[in-house]
């Protein structure tokens, strides 16, 4: 209907944009609004495939020298040398532990790990997971520097061990409010696209107590090929997944959890 004094060409391109409204999505629900049992948050710990260098597959060994070109700072470190840098790349590296942490409706954590030597047996168990949790679209992905690190390297990993990608894995081709990830790091940046915030330091500028009270991610290379010892990664790994909730619940002006919130799922 045109009013008092709206031109015809007005009223035209009123019209249209009223058509295109339908197209845009609507605004994301605020960090408080959404349901502390919808999330599911995770971390994860990756290694190389192969404790060494020389163990890889002259092809593989022939890649890694290719890719360690952009990744060698002097004349000291050789693409043997940094052999351990190889497991943040999906296409060199391997999963031994996912944990993963969901709120029950009385605000109780319960973290469940899947961890050991089969990294295909770790994959499918979780996708198998993710499948039971993520039965309604308001569910989420959470984890810090997750989309960046752990959700594309999941799916990555579980296309080269020929697992189904579960949905909420299967993000090429949505749309960007389609895909159900949140990421404590992108949330901190306030939209900021300079800079990179640890855990650790995120964690410590909250007040939240340090997960980093044993071992570190440069670390976990040693600890899984040389002591061995799997279950110091698994609880590193769960450590991190509570300091992620814990970072989350502070965005959202609430009070953090204590031990008796916290329930470790075997």
């Amino acid at each position: 209907m045109r009013r008092k004094g709206e031109s015809p060409e007005f009223v035209k391109w009123y019209d249209i944009l009223l058509s295109l409204k339908k197209f845009f999505p609507k605004q994301k629900y605020m960090l408080e609004n959404i349901s502390l049992t919808n999330i599911l948050f995770l971390d994860i710990e990756t290694v190389p495939q192969h404790p060494h260098f020389d163990d890889a597959p002259k092809a593989m060994q022939h890649l890694w020298e290719k890719k360690s070109k952009f990744l060698i700072k002097d004349e000291t470190e050789t693409p043997d040398t940094i052999y351990r840098q190889a497991g943040i790349y999906a296409e060199f590296g391997k999963v031994i532990c996912i944990s993963c942490g969901y709120f029950s409706a009385e605000r109780k954590l319960r973290i469940k790990s899947f961890a050991g030597d089969d990294e295909k047996e770790i994959l499918s168990g979780f996708s198998e997971m993710l499948g039971k949790f993520f039965s309604r679209n308001e569910k989420q992905l959470c984890a810090h520097n997750g989309k960046e690190f752990d959700f594309p390297f999941l799916a990555r990993r579980m296309v080269i061990n020929g697992i189904p990608l579960p949905a909420v894995l299967d993000t090429p081709g949505k749309k960007p409010w389609e895909v159900n990830h949140l990421d404590t790091l992108e949330l901190w940046k306030f939209g900021d696209y300079k800079s990179y915030t640890s855990l650790l330091l995120l964690a410590t500028v909250l007040g939240i107590p340090t997960p980093k009270d044993d071992i570190d991610g440069s670390m976990v290379w040693d600890v899984y090929w040389n002591e061995k010892n799997l279950e110091r990664i698994v609880t590193y790994c769960q450590k991190d997944v509570l300091t992620v909730a814990q970072i989350f619940i502070r965005f959202r002006g609430e009070a953090l959890l204590t031990e008796n919130d916290v329930e470790i799922v075997v």
